[in-house]
Order: C-alpha cells, then structure tokens, then sequence
C-alpha cells in the first residue's frame, strides 16, 4: 500500500512539473550549468476610451484652471510641452486662453501577457537534506546549494524522481518551468478645442455715401426772367406776301366805292 501511494505521488508530481516555481540558490556566482530561457506570450488587446470636457478658466505658466459640465473646477499642472488642437491648430498651454473649450480623449491599451521562463540544472549530487535543499557538484567542479520547492521533481537516468529518491553521487536535472502573468497598459492622450468666439463689435464700412436728406418743406422755387427775344429781321420760310396784297385790294374797292357815292351826292 505504501509503495502504491509512493508511486501515485510520484505521476502527480511529475504532472506538476512544468508548473513549479523556480528553484532558488543560495549561493552566489555565474552558473554554467544553470541555463534559463524566457519566452513572451501575448493575449488578444482591449482599448477602452475615455472623453472628458471642459472650458478654460484661467491660464498662469503650466497651471490650468477648467471648469467642468458640472460646474466644478479642477486644477491641472502642464507640461510645456504638451500641445492643444484648437481649431485645427497647434497650442501649447500659453496660448490658450479663457473660454477656450477642451475635449480630452484617453485610449488605454490593456494587453494581457504570460512570461514562461524554463530554467534547467545539471549536476552531481553532493549531499540531500530532504525535502528542503539540495547540493549539487557541477561540471567545473563548484558546489551550490539549491532551494528545492514543494513539488519538484529531478530526472534521474530518465526517470522522474522527487528530492527523497536522491543519491549522493547521482547525476540528475531538474528542470523548473514558472509562468508569470503581466498586464501591459499604455495610454494615449489627445485634446482638442474650439475657441472663444470674439464678442461682436458695430462693423464700419469701408465706403461712406453721401446721404439725400428729403426736407418736409419744400424750398423757394427760384424766379426766372425770361430775357427779350429779339424780333425776327426776316419772315419765316413759312409766311406769305398774298395775304398782304388782298387787304390792299379790297381797302382800294371800299375807299372806290365812297368816293362814287359823294359825287353823286354833290350833282
């Protein structure tokens, strides 16, 4: 029955192998025989988006006041060198000015990452005090002491042996397999804005008319002489001499006619 569960034991240690924690040494030294490897898994990224707003307040060196769509304000410290999108352009922080209003949009990158680091050493066992540390005599001949932890399995001849099975004088390898789990986040910041509109002022023309002022009252006609036309030195090409000559006629036959009429009053 022992020798049962001693083996039964033995198949889930070495299930476990690949996923025990690294074996710590106590002493110091480069180890040529204790080679590590790190490999970098990545998983599939998430981005999650964040948009804040708020119009500018006040402005003094890197420090800026914005005042927030709930009407509190919060104080923020500037790097110079951070710029502003207003409009389409480039700003720094003194070239903003009060009424200016800020969009700001966060994108954080969240990847999730798993470093395997597989570490295996090979030695000859020196001295075993089990379960706890081991003494290994390595190729160049140094001795080091390891740490073992719980769970750790040594190959032996091709076998999978726990530290209670080792041998002073027995060459073995252990090889210890830790999985890390990182998460890697970046962030980007961008922020845009729109200025204040300028207040609006009268426009003055760039021409000025002369303005027609009409008067209720209407003003004095000015009189006007006509000057003499001087008489015509000639007849029209329109008149005639004939109608001239026709009273000279019939005056003649009238004063005929009187003088008839006293001679034969006279006789």
């Amino acid at each position: 029955m022992a020798i049962a569960n001693l083996n039964n034991k033995r198949m889930s240690i070495s299930r476990a192998a690949l996923c025990t924690l690294a074996c710590a040494a106590i002493s110091t030294g480069v180890w040529a025989q204790d080679v590590s490897t790190t490999t970098v898994m990545k998983g599939p990224s998430t981005y999650e988006t964040t948009v804040r707003s708020g119009t500018v307040v006040y402005v003094s060196g890197n420090e800026l006041l914005v005042k927030l769509p709930d009407g509190t304000t919060e104080d923020f410290v500037v790097s110079p060198s951070q710029t502003f999108t207003v409009d389409g352009k480039q700003m720094t922080i003194g070239d903003l000015k009060p009424g200016t209003h800020l969009t700001q949009t966060i994108t954080t990158k969240t990847t999730p990452k798993s470093i395997v680091t597989t570490r295996t050493i090979e030695g000859k066992v020196w001295h075993v005090n089990a379960p706890s540390t081991v003494i290994l005599t390595l190729p160049d001949g140094t001795n080091k002491q390891y740490n073992v932890p719980k769970g750790q399995v040594f190959n032996i001849n091709g076998k999978q042996d726990t530290v209670f099975e080792l041998r002073k004088g027995m060459n073995v390898s252990a090889m210890v397999v830790t999985e890390e789990p990182v998460i890697e986040a970046s962030m980007h910041r961008s922020v845009t804005g729109v200025a204040p509109k300028p207040h609006p002022q009268a426009q003055v023309p760039e021409t000025v008319d002369v303005l027609l002022v009409e008067s209720s009252t209407q003003p004095a006609q000015p009189t006007q002489t006509a000057a003499a036309e001087p008489a015509p030195t000639a007849l029209p090409k329109t008149g005639s001499e004939w109608p001239l000559v026709g009273l000279l006629g019939l005056g003649s036959l009238g004063a005929g006619m009187l003088t008839r009429r006293l001679r034969l009053a006279w006789k």
